[in-house]
């Protein structure tokens, strides 16, 4: 939730200044278009995206997990049970991660998932876990390879959750590219179209809201097409 509210408004601010700049885009963008920014990121960064499917991957589990999802395979049609609990949502984020950034991405993104979340099978299958997710003892130091696993997992998990996700995060909020598509527009300045390039804020009848690089202000737009391009200055580490 810190990174939902939080990012969105530094990469408005690093993107195209902050104070007065960011509270006009925001407006410009209307709240209902204010998610668009986060969206923009995340097919922006495959890295950002990858973490964050995984994480979220691993929480929707374990949640459910708690609720009493995971079977104990004392039959077959338990153990097709546990291996749809186990697979089908990696499986999804692997997909949708295969579309966005290429097949790479995507097998890397769905093992990790699916990965991440066998510790917490163990767990309630060891009994360290009862209903509700509690354990039922304390911590005690690892006796078979299925609770050194489990650590394992939930360490990678909190590095990951700690570490990795707040600096990609971080790293695509601050990395110079516009969060829409830049677009070559013709702006009425008074005096006829000139020429302009816009942060497409909004699509409203056949024009675009944007933000003009060149006068720093929300503008109309007509005429316009997509830039090759989504760098608007170089990214925060090397200024």
């Amino acid at each position: 939730m810190a990174a939902v509210l939080a990012l969105p408004a530094v990469k408005i601010a690093y993107t195209v200044g902050g104070g007065e700049a960011a509270t006009e885009v925001l407006t410009g963008l209307e709240p209902g278009n204010w998610p668009d920014v986060l969206i923009g990121m995340l097919l922006s960064s495959p890295l950002f995206t990858a973490v964050l499917s995984v994480l979220v991957s691993r929480m929707v589990f374990a949640y459910f997990a708690a609720k009493g999802a995971v079977p104990r395979a004392r039959s077959w049609a338990a153990t097709l049970r546990a291996l749809a609990l186990a697979s089908v949502n990696p499986l999804a984020v692997g997909i949708v991660m295969a579309v966005l950034f290429g097949p790479w991405w995507g097998t890397a993104t769905g093992l990790t998932a699916c990965l991440l979340r066998q510790g917490i099978t163990i767990e309630y299958r060891t009994g360290r876990r009862g209903p509700g997710g509690r354990r039922r003892h304390p911590a005690r130091a690892s006796r078979t390879w299925g609770e050194r696993f489990a650590g394992a997992e939930q360490g990678a998990a909190l590095l990951l959750a700690a570490l990795v996700l707040p600096v990609a995060a971080f790293a695509s909020a601050l990395d110079g590219t516009s969060w829409a598509p830049l677009v070559d527009c013709a702006v009425d300045t008074g005096h006829g179209g000139a020429p302009d390039r816009l942060i497409e804020l909004a699509r409203k009848g056949s024009g675009v809201v944007g933000w003009s690089l060149a006068h720093h202000e929300v503008v109309n737009g007509t005429a316009c097409s997509v830039a090759e391009t989504r760098v608007v200055h170089p990214p925060w580490w090397e200024r």
